[in-house]
């Protein structure tokens, strides 16, 4: 009898035991659910975005797609301050102030002069800041020479595929000789770039031109100069041009000279061709790695930046009808899209 009893008092302890083991191990993956969703909720960001135009607007929308994918939507468990500096270097500076002063979860610079505003206004907090649309990180001392990032800083580069630009060059423009390059003299990203072009130029047998500037104003007169000396244009990821494009594009066309692009929205609206990246990938790539940081899986310091490894080419045979320019076939098979028609630019 008494062995019975000391059975059930043992059965009756087991029971308890497992009870509680169940309770316990239940709360802890409520507060682990708990904790990972309070880890997401009300993260407030803001975006600096250097100058409006079509490649740093889809840089834009690819982010914010890209955060949509890894559980960030706006207007849910995000909130998104946008600004644009409009191609201003002082309202840059200002706007980066103001998103450490409120004092946001992340910054998110879109564009070298961005980016490197974004991380000196942030440097000495806990800010991070990601960025996109950086030709050349190293060159903007975003990061060092192995990748690595400098501080609390990472994201992804649009550095352009200039060998296959190039090639593309000359498979359309076989007789051409003088290639132009307008570029801003503050902007490291487009330095970068310039010295890429002189080093590869010569291997399609063509002598490089440049033009700089120093403001917007100055784009008029260098554009002037640049189409009398060349036989075509090819156009970096430099911000103060591509803001000006349209009046590039102008000058270009009274001229008969070909315009060739860095990406998509410039072949649409009247570039001749590209050989580029693509932004809206790029973005939601970028995208993705914020999202790793502001869930906590990452810290950007941590994070190399990345790149975009494959180039897309866009062709437009409205412009090439224009020139009197004719695509080979191979040009054609291999375009990721061609375009039929030339849009008007967008309205800013």
């Amino acid at each position: 009898m008494k062995f019975r009893k000391l059975l059930l008092v043992l059965a009756i302890f087991a029971l308890v035991f497992t009870a509680c083991g169940k309770k316990e191990s239940q709360e802890s993956k409520e507060n682990s659910e708990t904790a990972s969703t309070e880890a997401t909720k009300n993260v407030k960001i803001g975006i600096l975005q250097f100058a409006q135009h079509g490649s740093l607007d889809n840089c834009r929308t690819g982010f914010i797609k890209g955060l949509a994918d890894n559980g960030f939507v706006e207007g849910e468990n995000l909130t998104i301050d946008y600004q644009n500096a409009e191609a201003d270097m002082g309202i840059t500076s200002q706007i980066a102030n103001s998103f450490v002063a409120n004092k946001y979860d992340m910054i998110v610079a879109i564009a070298t002069p961005a980016a490197m505003s974004a991380y000196n206004a942030a440097n000495g907090t806990d800010i991070p800041v990601i960025y996109t649309a950086i030709s050349d990180p190293v060159a903007a001392q975003l990061a060092n020479e192995d990748g690595s990032s400098v501080g609390n800083i990472t994201g992804t580069s649009d550095k352009l595929p200039i060998d296959a630009q190039l090639k593309m060059i000359r498979e359309v423009l076989p007789d051409a000789k003088k290639i132009g390059v307008l570029y801003t003299t503050s902007e490291a990203n487009s330095i970068s770039m310039i010295e890429t072009y002189k080093e590869l130029a010569p291997k399609y047998d063509f002598e490089l031109v440049t033009e700089s500037v120093t403001t917007t104003a100055d784009i008029p007169l260098a554009t002037d100069s640049i189409l009398s000396k060349v036989d075509a244009l090819t156009n970096l990821t430099d911000n103060t041009v591509v803001n000006s494009l349209p009046t590039i594009m102008d000058k270009a066309k009274a001229k008969n000279i070909p315009i060739f692009g860095s990406e998509i929205e410039q072949v649409k609206i009247g570039c001749l061709a590209s050989e580029g990246i693509e932004y809206v990938s790029l973005g939601e790539q970028t995208g993705a790695m914020a999202a790793k940081v502001l869930k906590g899986e990452a810290k950007a310091q941590d994070m190399p930046f990345e790149l975009i490894s494959n180039s897309s080419l866009y062709l437009n045979k409205e412009v090439a009808k224009e020139l009197g320019i004719e695509f080979s076939d191979s040009l054609i098979n291999r375009a990721s899209e061609v375009f039929e028609t030339i849009e008007e630019p967008k309205q800013k």
